[in-house]
């Protein structure tokens, strides 16, 4: 039969102050409420927790046996309580955020880094993978927030955005190429190409591009490290396609160069998901808050702003 946890808490307090009067006063209440509430106690268990005499209130072996229970079971909520409360104020808790190793190492790992010196309490685990990975992470639940290009299903998510990102070819500042020449979709797709893994968002994304305007193309090297084009097309294996915000360290030190195209690739975004149903924790909620908040303070005019090095 279920009991009322007030209930409970009247039998703990009586039985620790052996006294109706004095655990009336302690619980704010009135003595006639405090007797009522062992009364219905006593009657919904079926048993006597009290012997009474003019001294007071002595427990009962039945009433000894529940207490060794009632004051495990409200500690455990006491600190369950206390938990929470840490939550809220970020003294405890954990974040899991799932995304890809280049968003990883480009987008967040700054924003990681002064999240966790502000709160260092909070554990912070990542689940790598693609962004189609990691938002079945999500559907799972399990990660609490990932980090994806264009999610599909929006009804499913809600989104914010963090990033457009632009697609660029690149090759070593020595390759048999002309860096001035603008090359057509048929030209690209001639050149030994250097792409990440068919099961990576970009890849995929850049593919369906070309096919759309008619050309097929077939990479030469499929890897699965965005890191690994640009040092494979630094050496001169051949051309290989990156992501210009995710490629500065390359292209400020010149070891690559963007090739010139006679077409323009649309822009892609990044953006920061969560199930549109599904509250987030109070450590998720306020990464993605820092998240926006830093993006204001990156993108705003008064700033300046580097992606960390590939």
């Amino acid at each position: 039969m279920s009991v009322k946890l007030e209930l409970y808490r009247v039998f703990q307090e009586v039985a620790r102050m052996g006294n109706i009067s004095a655990a009336a006063q302690n619980l704010y209440i009135s003595q006639s409420a405090v007797s009522q509430s062992i009364k219905q106690l006593e009657e919904q268990l079926q048993v006597r927790l009290f012997s009474r005499s003019t001294r007071g209130v002595v427990l009962t072996s039945e009433g000894k046996l529940l207490l060794d229970y009632v004051s495990h079971g409200l500690g455990l909520i006491r600190s369950g309580e206390e938990k929470l409360a840490q939550s809220r104020q970020l003294m405890t808790g954990e974040l899991i955020i799932g995304a890809s190793d280049t968003v990883t190492k480009t987008y967040l790992l700054s924003r990681l880094e002064s999240f966790h010196r502000d709160y260092p309490a909070i554990r912070i685990r990542i689940l790598n993978g693609t962004s189609r990975m990691v938002l079945d992470f999500l559907r799972a639940g399990q990660v609490d927030i990932a980090f994806a290009s264009e999610p599909g299903d929006t009804d499913l998510y809600s989104l914010r955005h963090c990033v457009d990102t632009h697609t660029v070819f690149v090759a070593a500042p020595d390759y048999d190429c002309s860096f001035e020449h603008p090359y057509s979709m048929e030209e690209i797709a001639r050149f030994p190409l250097i792409l990440l893994e068919r099961k990576a968002s970009s890849r995929l994304y850049i593919e369906q591009f070309f096919q759309q305007h008619g050309v097929a193309i077939h990479p030469e090297i499929e890897l699965g490290s965005h890191n690994l084009l640009i040092s494979l097309a630094r050496i001169g294996l051949g051309v290989a396609c990156v992501t210009e915000e995710f490629s500065q360290s390359g292209l400020g030190s010149g070891v690559i160069r963007p090739l010139r195209l006679d077409f323009e690739i649309p822009a892609r975004a990044v953006y920061m998901c969560t199930l549109r149903d599904v509250a987030p924790t109070s450590a998720a909620k306020r990464f993605m808050d820092f998240v926006s908040e830093s993006n204001k303070m990156a993108y705003d005019p008064g700033h300046s702003y580097h992606f960390p090095e590939t």
